[in-house]
């Protein structure tokens, strides 16, 4: 009873800081997340830019030239729905605060709020002053610790932690995707090209759709390898209940372990199609860290 009275007073005072004064990695007016790291930033648009190379060269130089409109139909319209998941996803894994603890909180005021008691010690990180909950970690370029943070990623400039690791599963999945399709689409226009005329087979001349395609074929591959291996890491990590920087460590679980698919209902929520949407958030997190431990 002492240690839920304890959890739940700094609960509550911890999501005072964080609305009252914690505007540290934010903006347009606190609503957003968003990490100011140069690195991060070119990262993030140089994805956005190849994903646009892979919706023209799909569009303009094969689909809607193609002299076959079912397969066109079909294909755009499979093509788009999956390049506006993956943007979408990566949108919300860029601008969704990754389970930040407030920065600066190891305050007197909230160490009172808490409950205290004699012969128990509070976890603080000195570089960002922090309470540092259990399995939480600082990361050098948000400046800040992430409950629960599996890796910083440079190509979506944000930390993967607790509250948007749903976001970058389904980021690195529909990516994966499109380059998967993108893959099936170059590979049967290089046969409908060898078959008829190239001059015949594409808008641009000859020698412009080969280059087109050869790049969009080592991009897609590139990606698929690259995207494909994240989600299974991903999926295993959350499977086993254990984040990258857990398992990097080697550090010993101190945590309740829950079953496999507790594991996976924690990410998701129960099994609906709200799990591949990225506009569904994660469901709402039971906060069971311990801030203090006896002595």
């Amino acid at each position: 009873m002492e240690t839920n009275r304890w959890m739940n007073g700094g609960m509550e005072y911890d999501q005072q800081f964080r609305q009252k004064i914690d505007h540290h990695n934010r903006c347009c007016g606190g609503g957003l997340w968003c990490v100011k790291d140069i690195c991060g930033v070119v990262c993030a648009i140089l994805t956005w830019l190849l994903i646009l190379y892979a919706e023209f060269v799909v569009m303009m130089v094969m689909l809607i030239p193609s002299p076959y409109p079912v397969y066109s139909y079909i294909n755009i319209l499979i093509f788009q729905t999956l390049a506006f998941l993956a943007f979408a996803s990566h949108l919300r894994t860029m601008f969704t605060d990754p389970g930040s603890v407030p920065k600066g909180n190891a305050t007197r005021e909230m160490i009172q709020q808490m409950g205290c008691r004699d012969g128990q010690i509070v976890f603080k990180c000195l570089k960002c002053c922090s309470i540092k909950p259990d399995r939480a970690h600082h990361c050098s370029v948000c400046q800040r610790c992430i409950r629960k943070m599996d890796h910083h990623c440079p190509w979506v400039n944000n930390c993967v932690g607790e509250d948007n690791q749903k976001y970058f599963v389904l980021f690195t999945f529909y990516i994966a995707s499109i380059s998967v399709h993108s893959l099936f689409l170059a590979g049967n226009q290089f046969v409908t090209c060898v078959r008829v005329e190239w001059k015949d087979c594409s808008s641009f001349s000859p020698p412009t759709t080969v280059f087109f395609l050869v790049f969009l074929v080592f991009e897609a591959l590139l990606f698929a390898i690259f995207t494909a291996a994240m989600l299974g890491t991903q999926l295993q990590a959350i499977w086993n209940d254990e984040t990258g920087i857990e398992q990097l460590k080697k550090e010993e679980a101190r945590w309740v372990k829950k079953s496999r698919w507790k594991n996976i209902q924690f990410v998701f929520g129960r099994f609906s199609l709200a799990w591949f949407s990225p506009f569904t958030r994660p469901p709402p997190k039971v906060k069971i860290e311990n801030y203090l431990y006896s002595v």
